[in-house]
């Protein structure tokens, strides 16, 4: 009787098993979510900013876990992986003891980078928090009383915008927590546990996420990101 088939086959399906748990394993992570922020450093992200002389490390630096981002010049950081549809988690808080201003998180970003790209924005600005803004023609709409048209803007080209239906920011230096989920071509935003806003007919494209520096000190502690798989 030959042993060795045996033996191989024993080996094989070892491997496989190793390999299925693997992939289980790669799986389960992607499904709890992609820390798109590690705590620690900027590796995983790009950056533009309308200086050119102007460094990343001279805008954005982490301490404590923290991303602190400076607000000027305008520009933002950029991941380097691109993203269509996903649930995405940013908690921020403006700079305590600091005057709050302008930042946002920016969504499906493609095209040239400029000082608005074209993008879906989730608006941090303090007072406004909430909104949704869509630079450079990016096809956006939502309840009628509340959209909004520029179609001229300076810096946003054809900008269009969904106002939110309430406000639910925290006082300037706590913490918010904003959960973004952008799914086909509708994207809504949960803010503080509160949906304050819906937009639909939202162009589908894998694009960057973004993080503004647009005036006023920014703090960003987590940022992270859960793929949804569409069938399509």
């Amino acid at each position: 009787m030959c042993r060795v088939p045996y033996l191989l086959l024993i080996l094989f399906s070892a491997a496989c098993l190793a390999a299925c748990l693997s992939a289980a394993t790669a799986a389960d992570k992607c499904s709890e979510g992609i820390s798109l922020f590690d705590g620690k450093s900027l590796d995983g992200w790009d950056y533009f900013l309308v200086d050119p002389k102007v460094t990343m490390k001279d805008v954005w630096s982490v301490k404590d876990g923290i991303l602190i981002c400076k607000g000027e010049p305008m520009g933002y950081l950029a991941t380097k992986a691109k993203f269509a549809n996903f649930k995405l988690t940013v908690e921020w808080r403006w700079a305590p003891g600091k005057e709050p201003g302008n930042s946002g998180v920016l969504m499906r970003v493609t095209g040239k980078p400029k000082a608005l790209p074209k993008c879906v924005e989730a608006q941090l600005k303090s007072g406004d928090a909430g909104d949704f803004w869509a630079f450079h023609g990016f096809k956006i709409s939502g309840d009628p009383d509340r959209s909004k048209h520029v179609p001229n803007h300076k810096l946003g080209g054809d900008l269009r915008g969904v106002s939110k239906v309430q406000g639910a920011e925290n006082p300037p230096g706590q913490w918010n927590k904003y959960e973004i989920t952008a799914d086909g071509d509708t994207i809504t935003l949960v803010v503080n546990g509160k949906q304050v806003n819906k937009a639909t007919g939202c162009d589908v494209v894998a694009g960057q996420i973004g993080l503004q520096s647009e005036g006023g000190v920014v703090h960003f502690r987590s940022v992270k990101l859960v793929p949804i798989k569409r069938n399509e």
